[in-house]
Formats: C-alpha cells, sequence, structure tokens
C-alpha cells in the first residue's frame, strides 16, 4: 500500500454513506479501514487481525452498506458477535452510517429479549443481522430466519467467541449459509481452531494485520465512575462541585443530549451551553470565544463538533456518554492536557458498558482508575466554603449600609430576634443550592472490586444459590463452557456468580442465584445448547455446595487411587474450575 493518506472519497463509498460518516467526525480511514474496504467492496474474504478499538466496524460495515439490495427484504448480511453488548454495539453503527438511506433495517438479535418481538422484526425483513450464536442458532433451528439469500457474513472478534465456547455455534452457522457467500472475519489473534476455520469456510482470505498502537497520556490523570446508585446528573454536578477545573468539555453522544444537558446544568446555576453539529459556523466559533474568555465554563460537546477544539483553560474532560471507539475517546481527553500541561478525564461507565472500559484501557495500554463519588460531606463543605467566600467578598466590595437598616427594621416587623432573622433569610438564600443535606443512604453492599481487578474470582455464597437440572449432558458433546456461554448471554448472568456445573451422560446440573424470576426460567427452558433444548427446572430439595475436594490421602493404596474404598472405580464427575 501506499503511504499517501486516503481520505474516504477516495474508497469509493456512495454518497449516502459518506455524508453519514462525515456527519459522524470522521475525517481520515484508520489503518484497517484503508485496507479492508477496498477489498470487501471488491467480494473477496478478508482476515483482518487487529486489536479491538482500531475502527474495524466500520471496515466492514461501510463497504458491506454499499452493496445492499433495499428491494429485497431477506437478510443479505450476517454479523456474528460473542456478547449482547457487542452486537447492539455493532447493529448501533450499522444504523447510524445508514442514517441517509431510506427503507434501511438493521436487527441484534440477542439472548434475554423477547421472542416475539424479535419475530415481529424478522417478519419485516431486515437487510443486516447482528447476533449472538445462540441465538442465531435459535431463529435457524425455528426456520424464523432464513439465509438464502445471505451475500455476506462477518465473525467480530472470534477469538473471543472461541474464548466463551461458541466456536461450535459458529462453525454449525456457517455450515447453512450459501457457499458463494463472501466472509470476513476479525480476530486480535490467530488460535487454532480459528486458522480452521479460515481454511475450511473462506475463500482464498486476503490478511490485513494492524499492529497495535500505543497512546500515552502521562499528562492526563484518567479516572472511570462505575454508575450505580445516583442517576448520573446528579452524580456529575457532584463531581462539578468538588473538582478544582477551570474551563470543562462534557462530552455526550447525541445532538440532543448536548442540548438537555446543557440546559439542566444552566438551571442548576453553571454557566454552560451545547456545541454540536447543529449550530453554524459563526455560533460555533462564538461558543467557543466565551469558553476562552471564561465567560463560559462548561462546554458540552459531541465528537464532531470538538474537532480540533484547543483551549489553553480546558482543565477537565467528562465522558458523560462513553465512547464506541477507542480512537474518538483519546481524541476528546486529548481537548485537556495540551502543550504538556497537566490535565484529568473522567468517564462514566454502566455496567453493561465495562467492556467498552476494557477496550480503551487494552488500545492505550493505560489502566483507568475507578473513582467514587464525592461524598455528601465533602460537597457540604464545598458549598459552605463557596458560600463564606461570597458573603466574605460582599462585605469587602459592596456598602451594606441600607441592608442592615432593613434587617433592623426586619426584626421589629417580625418580632424576631437578630439570629433568628439572619437564620430565615440564610434559608431563602440557599434554597436553590441548599447547604445542608440530607444524609446519604446506606450503601448496598458489593464486590470487592480489588480482588476482581487482581484477577481473583469472587468467592461465591452457596447459601445463595439453588440446583437446576438441564437436559444437556456428555452424550450431547456439552461441555462446561457452553453451559456457561449460554447463561450468561441469554439470563445476563455474570458468569462470576454461576456456582457447580456437574456434567452426566444425558443432562447436566447447574447452580445459579436463588429467586430466578419466572419468565427467566421460561426464557431458559427455550435455550439451546448443543442443538438441545435446556429444558432448565428447579431441583427441589437439592442444597448447592462447593466443589468437593478430595483430602489428602484419601482413598489411596494398590495405586489405584481412583477407586473407592471397595476397589470400584468411581464416576467422573466435571467441575468448573473455582
Amino acid at each position: 500500500m501506499s503511504d499517501t493518506p486516503v481520505a474516504f472519497s477516495d474508497l469509493n463509498l456512495p454518497s449516502t454513506v459518506l455524508k453519514s460518516i462525515t456527519e459522524l467526525g470522521y475525517e481520515t480511514p484508520s489503518p484497517i479501514q484503508a485496507a479492508c474496504i477496498p477489498l470487501l467492496q471488491e467480494g473477496v474474504d478478508v482476515l483482518g487481525m487487529a486489536q479491538t478499538g482500531t475502527g474495524k466496524t466500520a471496515a466492514f460495515a461501510l463497504p458491506l452498506l454499499s452493496r445492499i439490495d433495499l428491494k429485497s427484504n431477506k437478510p443479505q448480511v450476517l454479523v456474528l458477535a460473542p456478547t449482547r453488548e457487542l452486537a447492539v454495539q455493532v447493529a448501533e453503527a450499522f444504523q447510524a452510517y445508514a442514517r441517509h438511506i431510506p427503507g434501511f433495517h438493521v436487527l441484534p438479535i440477542y439472548g434475554g429479549q423477547s421472542y416475539s418481538l424479535q419475530l415481529k422484526q424478522l417478519r419485516r425483513g431486515p437487510h443486516v443481522v447482528v447476533g449472538t450464536p445462540g441465538r442465531v442458532m435459535d431463529h435457524l433451528d425455528r426456520g424464523t430466519l432464513k439465509l438464502d439469500e445471505l451475500k455476506a457474513m462477518v465473525l467480530d472478534e472470534a477469538d473471543e467467541m472461541l474464548r466463551m465456547g461458541f466456536i461450535d455455534d459458529v462453525e454449525t452457522i456457517m455450515a447453512k449459509t450459501p457457499a458463494e457467500r463472501q466472509t470476513a472475519l476479525f480476530s486480535a489473534t490467530m488460535p487454532e481452531q480459528i486458522r480452521r476455520i479460515t481454511k475450511r469456510y473462506m475463500r482464498d482470505p486476503q490478511e490485513v494485520k494492524i499492529a497495535s498502537k500505543t497512546t500515552t497520556m502521562e499528562n492526563i490523570e484518567q479516572k472511570c465512575w462505575i454508575v450505580s446508585g445516583v442517576n448520573k446528573l446528579d452524580a456529575l454536578v457532584r463531581i462539578l462541585e468538588t473538582e478544582d477545573t477551570d474551563g470543562i468539555i462534557i462530552f455526550a453522544r447525541t445532538k440532543t443530549a448536548t442540548t438537555e444537558l446543557a440546559e439542566k446544568l444552566e438551571a442548576r446555576g453553571y454557566a454552560a451551553a451545547a456545541l454540536n453539529g447543529d449550530m453554524n459556523q459563526q455560533l460555533r466559533e462564538r461558543t467557543v470565544q466565551r469558553l476562552k474568555d471564561a465567560k463560559l465554563d462548561i462546554l458540552i460537546a459531541t465528537d464532531v463538533a470538538a474537532r480540533g477544539l484547543d483551549v489553553e483553560r480546558i482543565s477537565l474532560v467528562i465522558n458523560y456518554d462513553i465512547p464506541y471507539d477507542t480512537e474518538a475517546y483519546v481524541h476528546r481527553i486529548g481537548r485537556t492536557g495540551r502543550a504538556g500541561r497537566s490535565g484529568k478525564a473522567i468517564l462514566f461507565v454502566a455496567p453493561r458498558e465495562r467492556r467498552l472500559l476494557k477496550q480503551i484501557e487494552r488500545a492505550t495500554r493505560q489502566p483507568i482508575t475507578q473513582m467514587d463519588l464525592p461524598s455528601r460531606d465533602l460537597v457540604q463543605n464545598k458549598r459552605l466554603e463557596s458560600f463564606r467566600e461570597q458573603i466574605t467578598s460582599i462585605f469587602n466590595d459592596e456598602d451594606m449600609t441600607a441592608y442592615r437598616e432593613l434587617v433592623d427594621q426586619l426584626a421589629v416587623d417580625t418580632e424576631l430576634e437578630t439570629l433568628d432573622l439572619a437564620s430565615a433569610l440564610l434559608f431563602m438564600a440557599q434554597k436553590e443550592k441548599p447547604l445542608i443535606l440530607p444524609p446519604e443512604p446506606e450503601p448496598r453492599p458489593r464486590r470487592d472490586r480489588d480482588s476482581e481487578r487482581d484477577g481473583k474470582r469472587e468467592r461465591i455464597n452457596y447459601a445463595d444459590l439453588d440446583v437446576y437440572r438441564i437436559e444437556v449432558g456428555r452424550s450431547d458433546g456439552v461441555q462446561v463452557k457452553n453451559i456457561v456461554g449460554a447463561i450468561a448471554n441469554e439470563a445476563n448472568i455474570n458468569s462470576r456468580h454461576i456456582g457447580d456445573i456437574r456434567l452426566h451422560d444425558s443432562y447436566s446440573t447447574v447452580q445459579l442465584p436463588k429467586g430466578m424470576p419466572d419468565e427467566v426460567l421460561q426464557h431458559l427452558k427455550g435455550v439451546f445448547i448443543c442443538r438441545k433444548k435446556t429444558e432448565i427446572t428447579l431441583m427441589e430439595g437439592e442444597v448447592a455446595h462447593p466443589p468437593r475436594r478430595k483430602p489428602r490421602g484419601e482413598f489411596k493404596g494398590k495405586g489405584r487411587g481412583g477407586n473407592d474404598r471397595n476397589g470400584n472405580r468411581k464416576p467422573r464427575r466435571d467441575r468448573r474450575e473455582g
């Protein structure tokens, strides 16, 4: 490839797609986009090796969108993703790139979502389907997803699907697609099982390998808050009240969100304004100048609007909405810490967005420290300190003679002591921003996150688990990882909360949290693992115990450590590793 930078306009993309990516703030293609887009437009199979966050979603979505036949109401592109979060993220990207393509329809399908809703949307005839392997298999087995007109298939994060135990399902799905379809496979690593798929199901794939870049931002202090207990706006206000900052940029995902957030902050007394793509150049320049002149303290911006923004006084960047790709994150926090100055960046992360946080940490090769929200006492003390400074400033700078006389007159009229009158006036003055805050609610118990960050598995309380039977066993070829992957995706249960799993010939048992909602159990009954329905049922009277460890020296002797005391062979039991 030439070293001369290419533009998206050089890649033969339709004008409708070019218009969308321009509005989204895409300037020049990333290396993987520049390499993959021409190949996929030509119909070539592509094997992409690149880390998450390098822009690979656009690398396959943009060229495949260019070849969609809007007259056909059958799926023409199928994207397989390992998790529901990634499936939703990819589907949203397709929708954003196709915003100027009338009649285009993309559908994400994944576990935990209503079958009836998915069936209704499948009947509408989506052009692109993005799904997790388990749910795609379900629809293929039910006959509700037809792939006879499929033109292209994408395996996104294939190594992650292998790790989660989905690779057999992936192969089964690929075997049910038309032989002449185009295939793109993306993976950060290339283990042997992935290589096997490329040899069996891909036609002379062109390999694109992108070396990961190290992004260093040592002069920017990066922290994240995991959204919980307090809504995001209240959390934002707490941070704004307690951080010692100058200019601030808050990033939101949409133009509407920038306007709404600016209005809410203005209502709380902050000098804030929105900066988004709906603003004309003159208004944009005037808003940025107000920030430079300290007539404005906070800008709430979209990625597009903040491109190239360089204002010295910006000392804090807050990612109110986490960006979908790491390049956007790097651009965002780069608005602070300019020209060697120090800066701070805070990232809001919803629990379901932890995966995006990990992507950012991997791409930047820097850990992002988790922070706690400022406490009630800290917020209250900051408010009192600010109020004291205001009072001192007023008495130093203003003539208070008339107001003293007014206080004396009010004391006479109301028959109140001066201290009582001052207390009432203070109460009225602080109504919009109370100086005495209500006590904080008791914190909910939470996991030991330090042990999680150290890579240690959280200790399971087995008293909080029930034992369930599923009608899939060793004779069906099931492995523990298949059960973990299916339950984690379909029931939205973190794998850390799944207890002991034991495999038998015709069935298996699994320990799950007590009090499982009936709708979740009914949904799991219809989930397929290794092509069999789980038909999950609660095993009444069974008590969950940790996996039994054989005491040292038990049953040894005569070289038959696997036998019981009577010399009979003990049945093998598979357990999850603790």
